[in-house]
């Protein structure tokens, strides 16, 4: 059976997967037929799980009864204790955890709406966060609440407040708040790799629409023979102020009554693979530096990492040789490797790329999901034909509201009909999309359109590069110049003319950078892995 005779058999009226067209603010989109309408409902839900595990750290296991007692008390003690109410914010300002979950169900079970705030914000981005969404209060650890201790907003400590407040409301049930559907439940601020993060606002509507995208992945699977293993666990790596462990993790597995094994701290591989095989995790969502550490570790076979059935790649982008080096290094997870595409502002994945697509096409990250529609347009907003670029337009239940409080940027990104602009340049080619870059990111090379992705994806695979970045430099003869950073692998060795040959020897001369900055420093990264481009950039001028 195809992916597309799939699809047509879990989505056709009358299964629990229906999809059909409805009225989503003036816009008629496809939206789940038996979707559950606000994010309360579906904690109010979970209660039936019971004693199955919920939330699991190296010190800690939470069953889904009692995630669900202390997230009830904690909402009862918001409610009565500091007044939290419907369309209140709540900012949750701290690292991953239980408390982080626990935080953001009762929040949003209140109606009131959860801002995870970057923690990995200096003091003044915290500021700038809490100005502009402007909470009630806000939930802390002990790290971010000591930056914070002035803002004159009331500040709950996750280690010793979270738990006291919910002690004194024991026995209570999750609140019955009526919302509707596009009412806004919650704030997560745009990776901010250049200018100020936006905050994408995320309705009920919006999570829910990708809760079940990712459940609807899962039926898929099933349905073309490969069912999803039981008992499964999840590790939750990435931040929970990002999609991919709040929207695509921590929700859907509350859903479904699976386990998120929750990592703490700063990343170790080496904690990372205990804690695989330890746990006996099934599935794991990395991005692409995590998953570069894996295949380069020097003793990998030391770790039994044979419960590991399910791998994707995510977050940022990755290129044909790291998935092939992944196969090689999990031949069982590796099999079932996909990638997806999507934004903040998607709240999940716009479009995915089976393993079976990344096979035929290891650049692809696949066709749009089954409840989103993308479109590739030119400068006019005309769609473009299959093989030429444009920008990515997206539309569907699951994409933002608004950025929060900032109607300039909202209206910069948002086109007649419903759609949104994402600022990425694509490709289709038989109903497959690629990522040529960021418009942002586009080098003006004389009369020549250079996107660094491309060039970055050519440097990736030499085998002493580690890792590298492609930027646009001031030139007086050209407008600008293409230059490089290449970080080496340890140990290794190379030159500015063994460089040069070697891009010349793949790239039109025009795409091949003029200037290279060798260095053995990684690139600097935000929280979900992606290149802080303008800290990057600095280091050529240095």
């Amino acid at each position: 059976m195809t992916r597309d005779e799939a699809l047509a058999a879990i989505t056709a009226p009358g299964q629990p997967f229906e999809i059909h067209t409805e009225n989503v603010l003036g816009q008629a989109l496809p939206v789940f037929a038996n979707r559950q309408r606000s994010l309360g409902e579906l904690l109010r839900a979970s209660a039936r799980f019971g004693g199955r595990e919920y939330l699991v750290t190296e010190h800690s296991r939470l069953s889904f009864a009692r995630h669900y007692a202390v997230a009830a008390a904690f909402a009862e003690g918001l409610r009565t204790d500091y007044g939290v109410g419907k369309g209140d914010r709540v900012a949750i300002c701290a690292a991953n955890s239980p408390e982080w979950i626990i935080a953001f169900w009762a929040t949003t079970a209140l109606g009131a709406v959860a801002v995870g705030m970057n923690s990995m914000w200096a003091a003044p981005e915290m500021r700038y966060g809490i100005e502009l969404t402007g909470p009630k209060v806000i939930i802390a650890d002990e790290p971010r609440r000591r930056m914070i201790a002035d803002v004159g907003v009331p500040v709950i400590s996750t280690q010793e407040d979270l738990p006291a407040l919910a002690t004194r409301h024991p026995g209570v049930e999750a609140p019955e708040v009526e919302v509707s559907e596009d009412d806004p439940a919650v704030v997560l601020f745009t990776s901010g790799t250049s200018g100020q993060a936006k905050g994408a606002t995320h309705s009920h509507r919006n999570v829910i629409a990708a809760s079940w995208y990712i459940l609807l992945g899962d039926a898929l699977a099933a349905e073309m023979g490969f069912p999803p293993p039981p008992d499964r666990r999840f590790l939750l790596m990435s931040p929970l102020f990002h999609i991919a462990s709040l929207h695509n993790l921590a929700v859907p597995r509350l859903a479904v009554g699976d386990t998120a094994i929750v990592y703490e701290g700063r990343f170790e591989i080496d904690r990372v693979l205990e804690m695989i095989e330890g746990e006996r995790v099934t599935n794991w969502g990395a991005m692409p530096t995590m998953l570069s550490r894996l295949v380069s570790h020097p003793d990998l076979g030391k770790y039994d990492l044979s419960s590991l059935k399910s791998l994707s790649v995510n977050s940022a982008p990755s290129t044909a040789e790291l998935k092939e080096r992944v196969r090689s290094a999990l031949p069982a997870a590796g099999q079932s490797l996909v990638t997806t595409y999507g934004l903040t502002e998607s709240s999940t994945a716009a479009t995915m790329a089976t393993a079976a697509d990344l096979l035929a096409d290891p650049d692809t990250v696949g066709s749009p999901v089954p409840n989103v529609e993308v479109s590739v347009r030119g400068p006019s907003g005309d769609e473009v034909p299959d093989g030429i670029e444009g920008e990515i337009w997206l539309r569907g239940a699951q994409i933002m509201l608004e950025y929060w409080n900032d109607p300039v940027a909202t209206r910069a990104s948002t086109a007649p009909g419903g759609w949104f602009r994402t600022g990425d340049i694509g490709i289709f080619r038989d109903g497959r999309l690629s990522i040529a870059g960021r418009r942002s990111d586009l080098i003006l090379r004389g009369a020549e359109n250079v996107y660094p992705a491309e060039v970055e994806n050519v440097l990736s695979v030499h085998p002493t590069i580690s890792e590298c970045g492609v930027f646009g430099v001031p030139s007086a003869d050209l407008g600008e110049a293409v230059a490089a950073i290449v970080v080496t692998e340890p140990g290794a060795s190379i030159t500015e003319g063994e460089l040069t040959s070697y891009a010349r020897e793949r790239l039109a001369k025009y795409k091949v950078p003029s200037r290279w900055l060798i260095t053995t420093e990684p690139l600097p990264r935000n929280a979900t892995g992606k290149v802080i481009r303008p800290a990057a950039a600095a280091l050529l001028r240095m």
